[in-house]
């Protein structure tokens, strides 16, 4: 269950990255469950990790190894999270970055590692190794719809998004897929999201986008308030297009931002629309706040309500969840007369109560729908920020009761 169509689009290949997929049956026999993506000696990586204390192994190994040298490979697993395995899951995951980096013929810090699934499981090292050959065999430019299904644990889609822009006479491609449905909850989420271009883009520059485009898309969305322990989200830069490095405050950056937020965030919408037994794709939208905390205060409490969700689940309109969930956020001095909350178009809460002139049968309207907003202009200021969660229905209690099954 998922709300909209959820159709991968037509991925631009993009030059200097190359994708291979493979089979190394760690939970399911035959499934392709290992991606390689192959990287041009000119390309740059930057990106953003769980900030769960409890991360897994390969998240502290990519980190270190992107202090260490340029990365050539991502290995990612699925199945597998390697992830509360003490120093023998670290010392598995460096096991399978030197197998590749000697198949590859790079040094292993050149090779960053990335797992996803079952957490508290030794690493099958043996199968993922024996893999490889089949992996780096077939890399190619035109595998990024495979890869977005070769990375999905109990995602019921494969996600991705592509574009080509034109920077100033130069063409530009991105392409990007992410994976994720459950345990949902920045800052990441149990995700994983890999999005390329061919630009050249300078370091710094780099690590800029990453940060502030993952902080507004992958660190905006909500499922279940679980933060994982295995999130990352890379963004690679090939430099293999033929214009002139991109750095901050130019215009081309500019251009390229605003391009590569439509991805990030079409990438991070898919999640919630694919959310562990969603049925609807809720934006929670924050205005007139005072400061950002607030708004996000304001945005995660109603979407973490199990009584606002189930309602959205249900499609009832009682908006009384809603209003006791912004009053327990935790905003100082609220002005409950002057804030306003909007259900879609229906005003439901004006005046210190209800609005005069809500129905429930205008309600009812918008809950009937699969895409919602809820609106919610605190009369404070003017700072707004944007959430994205779904419903919680009864398919998201049995998959994750049947999740190891």
């Amino acid at each position: 269950m998922a709300v909209g169509p959820g159709t991968l689009p037509e991925f631009h290949p993009v030059a200097g990255v190359k994708i291979g997929i493979a089979s190394a049956g760690i939970k399911k026999p035959g499934r392709k469950d290992i991606v390689v993506f192959e990287l041009a000696p000119e390309a740059r990586v930057a990106g953003i990790f769980t900030q769960n204390q409890f991360c897994a192994a390969p998240v502290v190994l990519s980190r270190r190894h992107l202090a260490e040298a340029a990365p050539r490979y991502l290995l990612i697993n699925t199945g597998n999270a390697n992830a509360g395995t003490g120093d023998a899951g670290l010392a598995d995951a460096e096991r399978c970055c030197a197998a590749l980096a000697e198949k590859a013929g790079v040094d292993k810090a050149c090779v960053l590692p990335f797992s996803t699934g079952v957490i508290g499981e030794p690493l099958p090292v043996d199968k993922i190794v024996g893999a490889l050959p089949e992996a780096l065999a077939d890399t190619r430019e035109d595998r990024w719809a495979e890869a977005a299904s070769g990375i999905m644990t109990t995602d019921t889609r494969p996600k991705g998004a592509s574009c080509q822009i034109d920077v100033e006479g130069h063409k530009v491609t991105i392409s990007g897929i992410s994976k994720g449905a459950g345990m949902i909850r920045p800052n990441m989420a149990t995700m994983l999201g890999f999005i390329a271009t061919d630009a050249k883009i300078a370091p710094d520059a780099l690590q800029v986008l990453a940060s502030e485009l993952g902080e507004k898309s992958f660190n905006r969305i909500t499922i279940d308030s679980d933060t994982s322990t295995n999130d990352a989200c890379m963004l690679i830069a090939s430099g293999s297009y033929d214009g002139p490095e991109i750095t901050e405050g130019s215009s081309q950056f500019a251009e390229l931002k605003e391009a590569l937020s439509k991805v990030y965030l079409d990438l991070a919408h898919a999640i919630v629309r694919d959310g562990e037994g969603a049925t609807k794709f809720v934006t929670i939208d924050v205005s007139g706040a005072a400061n950002q905390q607030e708004a996000l205060d304001v945005a995660y409490t109603v979407a973490h309500s199990p009584l606002v969700k189930t309602a959205l689940y249900a499609s009832d309109p009682n908006w009384g969840r809603i209003l006791a969930a912004v009053g327990r956020a935790g905003v100082p001095g609220l002005d409950l007369k002057a804030l306003e909350i909007h259900l879609g178009d229906v005003c439901l809460v004006r005046d210190g109560g209800r609005a005069y002139d809500y129905s429930e049968e205008r309600g009812q309207a918008v809950m009937d729908q699969e895409e919602i907003t809820i609106a919610i202009d605190l009369k404070r200021g003017d700072i707004r920020e944007t959430v994205w969660t779904c419903d919680f229905s009864h398919d998201y209690v049995t998959i994750n009761a049947e999740y190891r099954s």
